[in-house]
């Protein structure tokens, strides 16, 4: 491990041209900067390596955004940029394909972008311009939010009037990042609670800040089924039509989902749909009476108790109707992976349990996508190729954890999501009026203080594939109950995503997160001013 940390650090410095890494060049004293810019080592998540110096860069009423010619992307990027600074500045930051040196300029390739991977970047800032490299357009936009981080957090204000306050500067100085690992993720529970499609764009906005990648979205559960299929149509307009407590319910029609998948893509964060089988199925097993093994449907459910239901096993029409569900689902969704959930299945006998998984695992590849289960996948026979989701904590059994480590060093990949401390609908402590504590309270330090390079003991470095942070929605029904689960700690669990591991450093980084309180503040998000974070305004 020392190694392989020793190799990034060296391929960064090369990169950027350069000798100071980020656990070197993170000031001591970051309260003590210049007000008037944000240091280029106060971003969230930590880059790989930054070297301060030399002369800010100040946006003015002549800042123009150039783009390379022929690519629509960077094109699309800059625009992006462009309404994110003009409300807050009243400038108009024209885009531009014209060459030039000076102003904002994002630049795929060259000699600048060797060695940052797909979603990787250098950004150097200077009295004349600041500029963006990237290999790949993920890694220009992934770019453009560190920027926006090192402008003064009233950039953020959409509302209000323009031009104030500024100067809008940049500190000077280089910055060259990439991730740790491919998979960071951010998985939003639906069924429990139905969220809009406006709620849901305004999620992926908020994750995108932290360069988020992956939204998984928990489409089904006991609760409910919230997107439209043709071949079973009551699965939505029956099955949607509730949630926990009673409400409404809702769902997503398949336009509407494609607009998700859409809106998350521009923001380079690819679309997981989840279907939960063969538990957590009520809201199916009431829609539809020929799922049940006694041919009669249950009625809906809204309450919260888990572990209840289950698809029969042995049914000819339930292979049928997963062929269906699959089938149609696969056809809305371009990224690789189709999670197929798998856990709590405790009305299904555990040689039923590896009997289903036998027979799905090859219908999600029959429609050319990649299996995602839960770790309890790791209790049948997980398909070559195959994803566990690992979502354990500090009581989860000895025999638990093998089965998912045995499997990783059989090739099983592993996605990182211990519930007590990435599972952001836990309750902070015994005062927070949201969440639950099942797996105990997850405060801020406690989102951060793991490694997951080293948190399965014996499973393979390569096995590991990332981190994702779930929010289950039981107490959840608004976008505020959300932004106060998510914020502060998902940029936390977006750090351990993002930043080598010799940047994981506790002090720093809650000074670093205090800084993002203004920031969150002026988007509006209803974060919880967690004690152990020094926000500016000392509340």
């Amino acid at each position: 491990m020392r190694r392989r940390r020793m190799l990034f650090s060296l391929l960064m410095v090369a990169a950027a041209g350069m000798g100071t890494t980020a656990a070197a060049a993170i000031s001591p004293h970051p309260a003590r900067a210049a007000a008037t810019t944000v240091p280029l080592d106060r971003v969230v998540p930590a880059p790989a390596s930054v070297q301060p110096g030399g002369r800010p860069y100040t946006l003015g009423d002549d800042t123009r955004i150039r783009v390379p010619a022929g690519s629509w992307e960077s094109r699309r990027i800059a625009g992006y940029l462009a309404d994110l600074l003009r409300p807050a500045t009243g400038y108009d930051l024209p885009v531009t394909t014209r060459g030039g040196n000076d102003g904002i300029v994002l630049r795929l390739g060259g000699r600048h972008a060797r060695g940052l991977g797909a979603e990787g970047y250098r950004l150097t800032s200077g009295g004349r311009a600041v500029t963006i490299t990237a290999a790949r357009p993920a890694g220009l936009f992934r770019g453009v939010q560190t920027l926006r981080q090192l402008l003064p957090a009233a950039v953020e204000r959409r509302t209000g009037r323009p031009g104030r306050p500024g100067p809008w500067r940049i500190a000077g100085g280089t910055i060259a990042d990439r991730p740790r690992y491919a998979h960071r993720g951010a998985m939003l529970d639906v069924s429990r609670h139905f969220f809009t499609v406006a709620q849901v764009k305004r999620s992926i906005d908020q994750l995108a800040q932290y360069k988020i990648n992956t939204l998984h979205l928990h489409l089904s559960d006991d609760q409910g089924w919230r997107i439209a299929l043709a071949s079973w149509p009551r699965l939505a307009t029956y099955g949607g039509s509730t949630q926990v407590g009673g409400g409404p319910g809702g769902y997503y029609t398949k336009d509407d989902y494609r607009e998700i998948v859409r809106y998350a893509a521009d923001r380079y964060l690819t679309v997981i749909p989840e279907i939960d089988m063969p538990g957590h199925t009520n809201a199916a097993l009431a829609s539809y009476a020929e799922l049940n093994c006694d041919g009669k449907a249950p009625p809906l459910y809204t309450g919260t108790s888990v572990g209840f239901s289950s698809l029969c096993v042995p049914k000819k029409v339930t292979y049928d109707f997963i062929d269906d569900v699959i089938r149609e689902i696969a056809a809305l969704t371009p990224g690789r992976y189709l999670h197929i959930g798998g856990d709590e299945a405790h009305s299904t006998s555990h040689q039923d349990y590896v009997a289903f998984m036998d027979r799905v695992q090859p219908v999600v590849a029959k429609y050319g996508k990649t299996v995602i289960g839960w770790h309890q996948l790791t209790g049948a026979r997980p398909a070559d190729g195959a994803v566990a989701q690992y979502w354990g904590y500090d009581k989860t059994g000895a025999p638990e954890r093998a089965k998912v480590v045995d499997a990783a060093k059989r090739g099983t990949g592993i996605i990182l999501s211990p519930a007590d401390h990435a599972y952001l609908d836990m309750k902070y402590d015994k005062d927070s009026p949201l969440g639950t504590n099942w797996a105990g309270y997850v405060g801020v330090r406690r989102s951060y203080d793991w490694d997951p390079g080293d948190y399965l003991e014996g499973a393979p470095g390569e096995a590991i594939l990332g981190v994702e942070a779930p929010l289950w929605s039981e107490t959840l029904s608004t976008s505020a109950h959300l932004e106060y689960m998510t914020f502060p700690r998902l940029p936390a669990l977006a750090e351990l995503g993002w930043s080598p591991a010799d940047t994981h450093d506790w002090a720093a980084f809650r000074e670093r997160l205090a800084a993002q309180g203004p920031r969150w503040d002026a988007q509006g998000i209803h974060y919880y001013r967690s004690p152990e974070v020094p926000w500016p305004d000392g509340r």
